[in-house]
């Protein structure tokens, strides 16, 4: 156990050292003792507890919060927003989202697009700087009968537009009444088309939903299920949604009454596209965005600290799952 003489000095060394700006041949002239003896008190210092550094990025990120999410879930990115309780938390991931896109897409690539309120955050945070020959592609039918502001087509424009990209359409709803419907319309060729595109994107950008949440229970809502239906879909427990397809917690697709009224890219199409970022905000998403992880389609997370947290405190260490496999 030092004495206390001892970690008086090494409190005079840390201060000198950090608060003061002196330098460790400064602090070594001051006190009497050699340079590398400085460095070995500094050292120390850290160690027991005195010194405690932490690091904050220019651009709003947690870097110990992705290095711990990375590690935990296997991921090959991970951006996290360090707004906790921020009124502006959907701008900092909007922002984040928009760089990563930004630093990883590439002239001629095919990116798809799914829908959501971050993702859409994500969109209106690119720059409307063009130069990017892409094209933009939905992996979901249009959702206006859910909400108008948030419809995959509309972000499918602004972010072809914002790219100075091209874009496909997907002529269909999102959201059948029946699976009768939903057929005949995967009949159709143009929508066959589209939903071929969406398979061989480059890069997937998708909306993490959280089942009973915000836009996730506005789904179910505008299918109008009977009690029938109703009860046999919540009796495999949803947890959320990645283009209007719902798992469970483990991330296990949930087949039956709503699966088969959806027009979108099926979760195995998704595991198969080659690079797959998912973006959520909030601790209300965790468990939504708890089985997306879980489920072998998302490959980087764009989120902030909060929901960061609530996803490490619910992945329990036995738990830790590797990156997805590639066909």
């Amino acid at each position: 156990m030092p004495t206390a003489r001892d970690q008086h000095l090494l409190v005079k060394v840390a201060r000198m050292y950090y608060e003061e700006g002196r330098s460790q041949q400064e602090i070594a002239h001051a006190l009497g003792v050699s340079r590398p003896n400085v460095s070995r008190m500094l050292a120390a210092a850290r160690e027991r507890g005195i010194v405690e550094i932490s690091i904050h990025d220019p651009a709003g990120r947690d870097l110990t919060l992705e290095s711990e999410l990375r590690a935990t879930f296997g991921l090959r990115d991970c951006r996290v927003a360090d707004a906790p309780g921020s009124d502006r938390t959907l701008t900092h991931v909007g922002d984040l989202g928009a760089r990563w896109l930004l630093e990883t897409l590439r002239p001629e690539q095919r990116v798809g697009v799914s829908w959501g309120r971050t993702l859409q955050a994500v969109v209106q945070h690119v720059p409307d700087h063009g130069g990017l020959d892409v094209e933009v592609v939905p992996l979901v039918g249009g959702l206006s009968s859910v909400d108008c502001e948030i419809t995959g087509e509309e972000l499918v424009r602004d972010l072809a537009a914002r790219l100075g990209g091209r874009f496909r359409r997907l002529h269909a709803p999102a959201l059948l009444t029946t699976p009768a419907s939903t057929q005949i319309l995967l009949a159709e060729p143009s929508v066959q088309a589209a939903l071929k595109a969406a398979e061989q994107v480059g890069i997937a950008l998708v909306g993490i939903g959280s089942h009973g949440v915000g836009s996730s229970a506005a789904i179910i809502d505008a299918l109008a299920l009977d009690p029938r239906e109703k009860e046999e879909f919540d009796s495999r427990q949803p947890a959320g949604d990645l283009c209007a397809r719902f798992f469970d917690v483990d991330g296990r697709p949930i087949p039956g009454p709503v699966e088969d009224r959806v027009l979108a890219v099926s979760l195995e199409q998704l595991s198969r596209i080659p690079l797959v970022a998912g973006v959520a905000a909030g601790a209300e998403k965790a468990r939504g965005a708890l089985g997306a992880l879980r489920s072998g389609t998302v490959d980087v997370l764009i989120s902030d600290s909060s929901l960061a947290r609530a996803l490490l405190s619910a992945q329990a260490p036995s738990d830790m799952i590797g990156t997805r496999s590639r066909p």
